[in-house]
C-alpha cells in the first residue's frame, strides 16, 4: 500500500445471511468490520432488495468491489455492457476500489462460471495488459488483479506467476489483489516456494489482501472457501506482512456461511497476526 493511501483495515465479504443482523444490531459483530466487499455480480441490477440492503450498508461501511466475470484473460472481446453496468454500480456506490481475478472465464460468448488459467507467457502477458489498460480506460480509475489458484499449469509457460503478476501491475500501471490461500493452495498444487512468491511481489503495487480457507484432497488443495483460515495461511499471512507492510485485508466465506460473530472473530485473528507481524518487522 503506497504512503499516500489510507490504511482501510479489516473487512469482510458481504453476504445476504448477513445483511439484517449487520442493519439491525450496530452495536453488534459489525461494528467491528472496518469495510465490506461486495461481490460485483450480485448487483449488477437497477434495483430490487440487494440494492436495497446495499445502499443501506453503504451509508455506513466503506465498501470495495469484486468481480469474477471480467474475463481478463480470454480472447473475446471485453464485454462492454458488463463493463458499462459495472462502471454505474462503481458511480452509485463509490467504492474504495474494484478488483477482478487473473483468468478467463470463457470463450465465443459462453461463460464456464469458473476462473480458469492462463499460460504464462510474453505473449499472454502483452495480451493481459492491454486489456487491463482498456478496462481501466473505461471504469476511469485503477483496477487491482487478483492472482489465482490454480490444479494444472501450462507447459508454454515460462514466467514464474508472481513474476507474472508483477509485470502487469508495472507495464499496466494497475495494483494487486494479493490472496494468501491462493498462493498457498497454488503452492502445494504446484510445489514452487510460496515465500519466494512473496518475495517477488512488488509491495507498492499491493492493495488488498484475501484470506480464505480451503479444502486439502491429500493428493491436491481445492480453494473452497467454505471453512475456516488454516494456520499454515496465518503464517503465510504474518510472512506477506513482513515483507508488504499495513495492507487492508478481509476474510472471504462463500459456503457454509457461519453466523457473522463467527467470522468477526476471525477477523479480530486477521488483525492479532497482522499487529505482532507488523511489530516484528518494525
Amino acid at each position: 500500500m503506497t504512503s499516500s493511501e489510507e490504511f482501510l483495515g479489516f473487512g469482510l465479504g458481504l453476504r445476504p445471511p448477513h445483511y439484517e443482523e449487520i442493519l439491525d444490531d450496530p452495536d453488534g459483530p459489525s461494528s467491528r468490520v472496518d469495510w465490506f466487499e461486495i461481490i460485483s455480480e450480485n448487483y449488477l441490477v437497477p434495483g430490487g432488495k440487494p440494492i436495497h440492503y446495499l445502499d443501506r450498508i453503504r451509508e455506513r461501511f466503506p465498501l470495495v468491489m469484486h468481480g469474477v466475470s471480467l474475463s481478463i484473460g480470454s480472447v473475446d472481446p471485453l464485454d462492454q455492457d458488463y463493463l458499462t453496468d459495472l462502471k454505474a454500480l462503481a458511480d452509485r456506490i463509490e467504492p474504495e476500489w474494484i478488483s477482478d481475478h487473473l483468468c478467463w472465464t470463457g470463450f465465443q460468448g459462453v461463460n464456464t462460471h469458473d476462473l480458469l488459467p492462463l499460460p504464462y507467457t510474453e505473449e499472454t502477458l502483452d495480451h493481459v495488459v492491454a486489456r487491463v489498460g482498456q478496462v481501466q480506460d473505461v471504469l476511469g480509475r485503477q483496477i487491482l488483479i487478483e492472482n489465482p489458484s490454480t490444479y494444472v499449469g501450462f507447459t508454454d509457460s515460462v514466467i514464474p506467476e508472481a513474476e507474472f503478476m508483477a509485470e502487469i501491475a508495472n507495464r499496466a500501471d494497475c495494483l494487486i489483489l494479493l490472496d494468501v490461500n491462493n498462493i498457498y493452495v497454488s503452492a502445494f498444487n504446484h510445489e514452487f516456494d510460496a515465500h519466494a512468491y512473496l518475495v517477488a511481489i512488488p509491495p507498492k503495487r499491493v492493495r488488498q489482501i484475501h484470506l480464505a480457507g480451503h479444502s486439502n484432497e491429500g493428493s491436491h488443495i481445492v480453494d473452497t472457501h467454505d471453512r475456516a483460515v488454516i494456520d499454515p495461511v496465518w503464517s503465510l499471512y504474518a510472512d506477506a506482512l513482513r515483507l508488504l507492510g499495513p495492507v487492508p485485508t478481509m476474510i472471504e466465506r462463500d459456503a457454509d456461511i457461519p453466523p457473522l460473530s463467527d467470522l468477526v472473530t476471525e477477523l479480530d485473528q486477521a488483525r492479532a497476526v497482522a499487529g505482532a507481524a507488523l511489530a516484528e518487522a518494525a
